[in-house]
């Protein structure tokens, strides 16, 4: 399942999601995962969630991300919740890119039982169609 966090920089996305990654680090039962792109926030999520630098992966498109995930779900059975800051960021497009990408995500992580929520720097209202069920309310 896929969730979004919509706002404008500086509206608290980032701060929600931490806050969110660090509740779900102690309540699920499976492995978290945090991802960013840099290690601004490494210390400010619980140590019992991994936490990945994007930029170490050379991940710089929605291809080498969904990549990414998907091997990331091939290895680790546990991994139940995986939570990504400056989404936009990491894979260098716009929201109006991404609807097929989406979709693909989508199947991957349904098949493996795997929640994402993301951040992502726009206002709810330009998030295009496709993802407006995504959108965590506030």
């Amino acid at each position: 399942m896929i969730q979004i966090i919509a706002g404008r920089k500086g509206s608290g996305k980032t701060k929600r999601l931490i806050a969110q990654t660090n509740e779900a680090a102690s309540v699920r039962h499976g492995n978290i995962l945090f991802i960013d792109k840099g290690k601004d926030y490494l210390y400010d999520v619980v140590h019992q969630v991994r936490f990945v630098d994007a930029s170490e992966y050379y991940i710089s498109n929605p291809n080498t991300f969904y990549g990414f995930i998907c091997g990331l779900a091939a290895q680790d059975y546990d991994l139940e919740a995986i939570y990504v800051d400056a989404f936009l960021k990491i894979v260098g497009v716009n929201m109006n890119e991404l609807e097929d990408f989406f979709k693909n995500l989508n199947v991957v992580l349904n098949q493996h039982n795997i929640n994402m929520v993301l951040s992502v720097s726009a206002d709810p209202s330009e998030i295009p169609e496709y993802a407006q069920g995504w959108i965590q309310e506030a």
